[in-house]
């Protein structure tokens, strides 16, 4: 009962954090996406034509929407918990009869919220641009909620170590805005020289982005299952390396 209490109050806590300030956590990727169809989209996408027998606006659609999610997922954990951190309310956690993985899986839960939020929101806003049929639904919900969750993880372990405001901004600046760019959002990875397809094989987001992309348009350049199994093994991973850094006070208890 104590863990399920514990687990409700850190998700209703987390959600509330960001619908609260919604200006500027929801209303800022309605105006980028918007911004990205009219630019990529309408000016530069009828220049471009087709893709995989697509158009270059259809085709950009699903990446659009996952790198909001990937974005927003981490982006939630990461401040939330170092704020946690920064300001002492972690102690209280820890010496709570709560366990270690309901204090994770709320935390991760708040991100994939604002994730799948966002991702709503820039669907909605994807769909006033194109007139897509989705292809397959499960697919789609599935590999957005696996992603989120991923990336929820990545934020909290990216909290674990910051030890500071500024540290938490390296990884996404860094590493994981690259990474999305170059995951195949605004391209197929078909259309690169044979070294760099074989270079990009080693971003995990490509996988994510291309299983999304065939869940909503039916086009991809990458096993599905293969991204499935991709995704699954990164968030096992994930959160047993956070378990573990929870139950060593990595960050937290020194």
């Amino acid at each position: 009962m104590n863990n399920f209490i514990a687990f409700r109050t850190i998700v209703g806590k987390e959600i509330r954090r960001f619908t609260r300030i919604w200006p500027q956590t929801l209303l800022p990727p309605a105006i980028t996406t918007s911004l990205y169809f009219m630019i990529f989209g309408r000016l530069i996408g009828e220049r471009v034509g087709n893709i995989n027998g697509v158009s270059y606006m259809d085709y950009i659609v699903p990446g659009i929407i996952l790198m909001s999610v990937i974005s927003h997922s981490y982006s939630n954990v990461v401040s939330s918990f170092y704020s946690t951190k920064f300001q002492r309310h972690i102690e209280e956690l820890l010496v709570s009869p709560v366990s270690n993985w309901v204090i994770l899986l709320g935390y991760v839960c708040g991100g994939v919220a604002r994730g799948l939020l966002v991702g709503v929101v820039v669907s909605g806003i994807s769909f006033l641009f194109t007139d897509i049929t989705v292809n397959n639904a499960g697919i789609a919900v599935a590999i957005a909620i696996m992603t989120a969750t991923l990336f929820a993880l990545a934020g909290f372990i990216n909290a674990v170590f910051a030890d500071s405001f500024d540290a938490i901004s390296i990884i996404p600046n860094f590493i994981l805005t690259p990474l999305s760019y170059l995951g195949g959002v605004f391209y197929s990875v078909s259309m690169l020289p044979d070294v760099w397809q074989t270079i990009s094989l080693a971003n995990p987001i490509l996988y994510m982005i291309n299983a999304f992309r065939y869940g909503i348009i039916g086009v991809t350049d990458i096993d599905i299952w293969i991204a499935f199994a991709m995704a699954g093994g990164f968030v096992l991973f994930l959160t047993i390396l956070s378990l573990f850094l929870l139950h060593k006070g990595v960050g937290i208890k020194n």
